[in-house]
């Protein structure tokens, strides 16, 4: 019973992070104006020493937004979308 009480405490703070993160992200993000995408140049893939390049969204206020694979940046990623024909914003 202790297992079940402690799995839905987990649960809960689990719930608490992710409405957090979705509440921060909603507000940093929400209205912005992509400017323009380019994948990584390969010096920025070197520098993060990555062996891979991901895409780059720049926004009009001058911040920016890439995918690395995992949120320790070990790598570069991939976005997935719901665009037909473009499933997936490959790293390169």
């Amino acid at each position: 019973m202790a297992n079940l009480e402690k799995s839905k405490t987990d649960k809960s703070q689990y719930d608490d992070i992710k409405i957090k993160w979705e509440d921060k992200c909603s507000t940093v993000l929400v209205g912005k104006t992509i400017k323009s995408v380019r994948y990584l140049y390969t010096a920025e893939k070197k520098d993060m020493c990555w062996t891979k390049r991901s895409l780059i969204i720049f926004f009009t206020d001058g911040t920016y937004i890439f995918p690395s694979s995992d949120d320790e940046g070990n790598n570069a990623g991939a976005f997935f979308t719901s665009i037909e024909d473009m499933e997936v914003i490959p790293a390169l």
